[in-house]
């Protein structure tokens, strides 16, 4: 691996690492969100605790963590084409596990959706869309955030090995499948007691 690549590496690990959650939060609104809600400091708990606004910035600012990298290394000339995805998607996956174990945070993060929305955006758009309107279409029936992530995420490890994507893509899509499995073993736990926490839509409301 060339030196580029793993600068490229290094760089998207600490992107992914900037917690957008604590810097808008605090930053524009003076809260602290791992004090609130979950305590988690990823984009579904910014919406629960600061609102619209604030969940929006932070979930393009988590979007673009996971965009950026495997944007950038697919499209710069400093790698070769022979090992341009396989970079890619270790770039995209250091910014994914930046965001789930940041070192700015003591390694304790968010749970990488967006942020892996935001790669698999940049690497396979059309996929993406797909399991970007499987999520919504999951919220809207069920209202259940964590049921919507996981099965978008489910979905695309299917799309990613039928639609016959790149070797590097399928091993990247179907890892950060587990790891954002992994992620929500809390809410699977709850799920399972029936105790896990639902969003409301202006029509649900009375």
């Amino acid at each position: 691996m060339s030196p580029a690549a793993v600068i490229l590496i290094v760089a998207a690990y600490l992107l992914g690492s900037v917690p957008f959650a604590l810097v808008i939060g605090k930053g524009i609104f003076h809260q602290d969100v791992r004090e609130s809600g979950s305590g988690n400091i990823g984009t579904t708990n910014v919406f629960r605790v600061l609102g619209k606004g604030a969940g929006t910035l932070v979930f393009i600012g988590d979007l673009g963590k996971g965009f950026l990298p495997a944007f950038l290394v697919a499209q710069t000339s400093l790698i070769s084409t022979d090992n341009q995805a396989l970079t890619a998607v270790l770039a995209a996956g250091a910014a994914i596990v930046g965001h789930t174990f940041p070192i700015f945070l003591k390694f304790k993060g968010g749970k990488g959706v967006a942020t892996g929305g935001g790669a698999v955006m940049a690497l396979m758009p059309w996929l993406f869309l797909a399991a970007f309107a499987s999520f919504w279409a999951v919220l809207l029936i069920g209202r259940t955030v964590s049921i919507a992530s996981l099965t978008a995420a489910t979905a695309l490890s299917v799309l990613v090995v039928i639609t016959g994507q790149p070797t590097a893509y399928i091993v990247f899509t179907i890892a950060c499948t587990a790891v954002i499995f992994y992620a929500h073993r809390s809410n699977i736990g709850r799920l399972l007691k029936g105790e896990e926490n639902r969003v409301s839509f202006p029509w649900n409301r009375t």
